[in-house]
């Protein structure tokens, strides 16, 4: 069996900026909404579930807020009230995170990275879900209703459904319906592949009627500037992958160069892309080789029989999105590798393997912690440097407190002369 002990990084591009006015008009109306939500839930890509959090949300501390002023709204204001009401008068302020597209992650990981992300945020809920399973928007729908039923003095239950752009928040919503109301339901929300679709907030979309619950579908969120340097370069390559960002932003050899890279960490033994070549093609992590490879076996030619490098990137992408995503699910946890060699799963937890490590779900659970905390140290590194901001960002920010204070001092010479 041949291993990938080996992985070169691939170079990758600068990140570009992708952040439509509806996205900022939604993070601005964003505060006044939640004061009428009862549970925010958050979709994530279970592909990428560190990068798709949405750091507008976390960063900017929206949601702690939130859980505060939710938490001294619902209080009750006297020992009367709280007699009457019983033990279900308390705060109605769920955070559910949900990570969609199950089915397109191994299974072997799912459990371990729970509870990993349970000793490191105990406050919020997980669930894994693929819309294609009916028992699991069943399940989902059932959380939810029992949210409801455990505050009966609520007439009803709002929920708010948020996330990064893409990650299906609108395709969930008609499939809760579908679960939680009796009879035909017609699809309430339209959907795409390409990220945009959502553009403003929907109106109210009843997923239950008794207990009621509503729910509201938002426009997909991107962050404002994705970073710099390599951090910022991964960010974005790993969102055009999943189809996150507007198509064409990004050259395909580089999305190729890093799914080939990913591949190999999944799987080192056997990727999921040697079913695309002839048989008894070993592993490589040389994206021209690979290439190459792909199109003479798929026919892609150019004049003279020289693979066509260029449309064997397009078609390795669109593979990726369209099948070869649960070809990956598919990738095990016990890899024998050499000393040294990397592993990881989904796109975001990745770390080196020593040689004869035992593989249970203790030790794989104790790597992806360490592998969230790396992510949340250079994160906050990232955020502390001003990586959250771009220099296109910082100049307007600078002019607009520039003009602010133009437009103070202006005032105070005009209090002046009239108090003169």
């Amino acid at each position: 069996m041949a291993l990938l002990t080996h992985l070169p990084f691939p170079a990758l591009p600068a990140p570009p900026s992708w952040f439509p006015g509806h996205m900022l008009a939604f993070q601005k109306q964003l505060p006044a909404l939640l004061n009428k939500t009862d549970v925010v839930l958050e979709l994530r890509d279970a592909r990428l579930p560190l990068t798709s959090i949405n750091r507008n949300f976390e960063g900017a501390h929206i949601l702690q807020k939130w859980r505060k002023e939710r938490a001294g709204a619902a209080a009750p204001s006297s020992s009367v009230d709280a007699s009457l009401n019983g033990p279900s008068y308390s705060a109605v302020c769920e955070r559910l995170v949900v990570f969609s597209k199950r089915d397109l992650v191994p299974e072997w990981g799912i459990k371990p990275f729970q509870r990993a992300l349970a000793t490191k945020y105990p406050h919020q809920k997980t669930f894994f879900a693929s819309w294609n399973q009916q028992r699991d928007i069943k399940a989902l729908n059932e959380l939810l209703v029992n949210v409801a039923k455990a505050h009966p003095y609520r007439t009803e239950l709002n929920v708010l459904v948020v996330g990064m752009p893409n990650v299906g928040k609108s395709t969930l919503l008609n499939a809760l319906r579908n679960i939680g109301i009796a009879g035909p339901t017609p699809k309430a929300f339209r959907t795409s592949a390409q990220p945009g679709m959502t553009r403003v907030l929907s109106t109210r979309l009843k997923l239950s009627t008794d207990p009621l619950v509503y729910a509201f579908d938002s426009p997909g969120v991107m962050l404002p500037f994705l970073g710099n340097g390599a951090a910022g370069a991964e960010r974005g390559v790993k969102l055009a992958l999943i189809a996150g960002i507007k198509e064409g932003l990004y050259d395909t050899e580089a999305l190729a160069a890093y799914l080939l890279y990913r591949l190999n960490v999944l799987d080192p033994a056997a990727p999921a892309y040697l079913g695309l070549l002839a048989p008894g093609t070993p592993p490589t992590p040389d994206l021209h080789d690979f290439l190459a490879a792909l199109a003479r076996r798929h026919g892609m030619l150019r004049r003279g029989g020289v693979p066509d490098v260029s449309r064997a990137a397009v078609w390795f992408v669109r593979w990726w999105r369209d099948e070869g995503g649960r070809a990956t699910a598919t990738a095990s946890a016990a890899v024998p590798l050499a000393d040294g060699g990397r592993h990881g799963w989904g796109f975001d937890l990745e770390w080196a393997v020593r040689a004869g490590e035992r593989y249970d779900a203790g030790a794989v659970q104790a790597h992806m912690e360490r592998a969230i905390d790396a992510f949340e140290a250079a994160s906050a590194a990232e955020m502390e440097a001003g990586g959250g901001l771009s220099q296109t960002q910082e100049k307007k920010m600078a002019k607009a407190e520039q003009r602010a204070r133009q437009q103070e001092r202006a005032r105070a010479r005009f209090a002046e002369r009239r108090s003169g």
